[in-house]
């Protein structure tokens, strides 16, 4: 009998920690971040317009339930598929805190009118290099991090200059993926 209190209590004890954490996920009514698209869904294919065999411009992305005290937000697309490794497709960063989404076709310039700067993609570009596959299907990570400063770090970054800069500074993230095949 002993035993079957015991269990009832650990598993009482497991449904409160759980509905506790879950409390302070939701802290201030909000949830886990989130990323999305217009342009593709989570695992969807990303329509070509977006890539090499297309328009080449960026798509739009949108944001939301990022914590309190961001100050700024910075985002990061690569293809962990890519034959020579990892392959960097956009950084960008600075976003400022007000700012909810990117429109499609963000322009490839150092920095735009808001402040947000752009990085150095692995096509030695600044900008956005949309998918652009030897073979086969690729995975196109679009991450976001809401940071707590505005970094000091100049357009024309790296995606490992940023990353280090990013450091201690993450107060959230999310993610999105789409996939292309030409």
């Amino acid at each position: 009998m002993a035993k079957y209190i015991m269990y009832f209590i650990i598993i009482a004890f497991l449904c409160f920690y759980d509905e506790a954490a879950d409390a302070r996920n939701k802290k201030g009514g909000k949830s886990k971040m989130i990323l999305t698209s217009s342009a593709f869904k989570e695992g969807g294919m990303i329509p070509s317009k977006y890539t090499c065999d297309g328009e080449n411009i960026s798509p739009s992305v949108s944001w939301e339930n990022f914590p309190e005290g961001t100050k700024s937000f910075a985002i990061i697309c690569d293809d962990p598929d890519a034959p020579a490794g990892t392959w960097v497709h956009w950084v960008i960063f600075n976003i400022p805190a007000k700012t909810r989404s990117l429109p499609a076709n963000v322009s490839p310039e150092k920095e735009l009118n808001d402040g947000t700067l752009q990085g150095l993609n692995d096509f030695r570009k600044i900008g956005y290099g949309g998918p652009c596959p030897p073979s086969g299907v690729h995975r196109y990570f679009f991450k976001i991090y809401a940071l707590d400063v505005v970094l000091e770090l100049s357009a024309g970054a790296t995606k490992a200059q940023l990353l280090k800069a990013m450091e201690n500074h993450i107060l959230a993230q999310a993610k999105i993926m789409g996939r292309y095949q030409r």
